[in-house]
């Protein structure tokens, strides 16, 4: 299959066999990246730039899904973020992935981002975000992927994905979602 840039075809992937439908428990496809800030991936003031960091969300994210999907998954959106603390040149960035949902085609990744001063060891949040991915298969058809294996808190990150998606495919089809239930309502 040929995945497409912006510009046309980027790179060439081998198809491989699609993996059983077995669940998956969001452990077995977590993925972590570092990066170091370097001044190419910064503004003027020495912080990095968002763009830069949303491309890495994007790349850790997309692994994740397809370690879970066990196929190609593409970015088909990404939640409201912000951007809570920069990250400067020398600096360095933790970014860490997880699925938090499995739906018929589609999966929902948690993405947190921390920057870090590596001579120091602090360490803090940058910005935090899920983003959706569509698994595919070699002609762009979006493929069924596992269902995911929940245990303990999970459930509930589970259950809040599931209120997100209703209120994205409500927003796409122009419908007010019934508003999430408040805490203490019976």
């Amino acid at each position: 299959m040929r995945g497409a840039g912006a510009d046309g075809p980027a790179t060439t992937m081998t198809d491989a066999p699609p993996k059983a439908l077995r669940a998956r428990r969001p452990a077995d496809s977590s993925t972590s990246m570092t990066e170091h800030v370097l001044p190419t991936h910064a503004n003027a003031l020495g912080n990095v730039f968002g763009g830069q960091v949303l491309a890495w969300m994007d790349v850790c994210a997309a692994i994740c899904a397809q370690r879970h999907c066990g196929a190609v998954a593409v970015t088909a959106g990404m939640d409201e973020i912000a951007f809570e603390r920069p990250i400067k040149v020398g600096q360095v960035v933790l970014v860490e992935a997880r699925v938090v949902a499995a739906f018929r085609t589609s999966v929902e990744i948690e993405v947190t981002v921390h920057g870090e001063i590596p001579t120091t060891g602090e360490v803090w949040l940058c910005l935090s975000g899920f983003m959706t991915f569509v698994a595919i298969d070699a002609s762009g058809t979006p493929v069924a992927v596992p269902p995911l294996l929940l245990e303990g808190d999970e459930r509930a990150r589970a259950e809040d994905a599931q209120a997100r998606r209703a209120r994205r495919l409500a927003r796409r089809r122009g419908t007010t979602p019934p508003p999430p239930p408040r805490e203490g309502a019976n």
